[in-house]
């Protein structure tokens, strides 16, 4: 698997939980707190995800696409600028969290549903730049071992079964080739059944 086609499936990872988390909060019943919690604790785990991400593209990425495709400082910069953003609507919506888990309060509810569809427009633009615009760059100007060693940090946080949950074959077997045999083993006895009992409650429709 090349360096973009990797991304693009990382990328793929977060599309696909942002926009199920805000139709989790959306559906979210007021005063349902069990529910509220459950949701709050899904979305603290894809931010911090994301965040991870991103710091590994902050701190290892783009001094090098900088020092190396110096024509190019204006897109760097702008990533920089739509990571800053992201940031910043994390932490409204991490602010809005613990409100919402202590009553799951409807004007809350909303509120929040507010801050996580700006996070996601905001998120898709990025992604959608990042991957029209900045790929080349990477594919042009770092060698594979550089990419590993931005890519190993980004996937640290990242679960398995997220990223295999839409995986096409060969990026099942690309991915899974990373991880250490014994991992793999426990992967497929254990952690697989785990991922999909935790997906299974999570994404369980709420009747109202």
């Amino acid at each position: 698997m090349t360096m973009d086609h990797e991304l693009v499936a990382l990328h793929r990872v977060f599309r696909r939980e942002a926009a199920l988390l805000s139709r989790f909060v959306t559906g979210c019943r007021p005063g349902d707190t069990e529910r509220a919690v459950q949701v709050a604790d899904a979305v603290r785990r894809y931010t911090g995800e994301l965040l991870c991400h991103h710091r590994a593209e902050d701190e290892l990425l783009w001094p090098l696409v900088r020092e190396r495709a110096r024509l190019y400082d204006e897109l760097v910069g702008r990533m920089e600028t739509q990571h800053a953003r992201l940031e910043q609507t994390i932490l409204a919506i991490g602010d809005l969290l613990p409100r919402w888990e202590l009553d799951a309060a409807e004007a809350v509810r909303d509120e929040l549903c507010d801050h996580l569809a700006e996070h996601r427009a905001a998120l898709v633009e990025h992604l959608d730049d990042e991957e029209e615009l900045i790929l080349p760059l990477i594919a042009e100007h770092l060698s594979p071992a550089e990419w590993e060693q931005v890519a190993s940090r980004g996937l640290a946080t990242l679960t398995l079964g997220a990223i295999l949950e839409e995986a096409e074959p060969d990026e099942r077997r690309h991915f899974l080739a990373k991880v250490p045999l014994t991992g793999r083993m426990a992967w497929w006895l254990i952690g697989r059944h785990q991922y999909q009992r935790h997906v299974s409650r999570l994404r369980e429709p709420q009747p109202w």
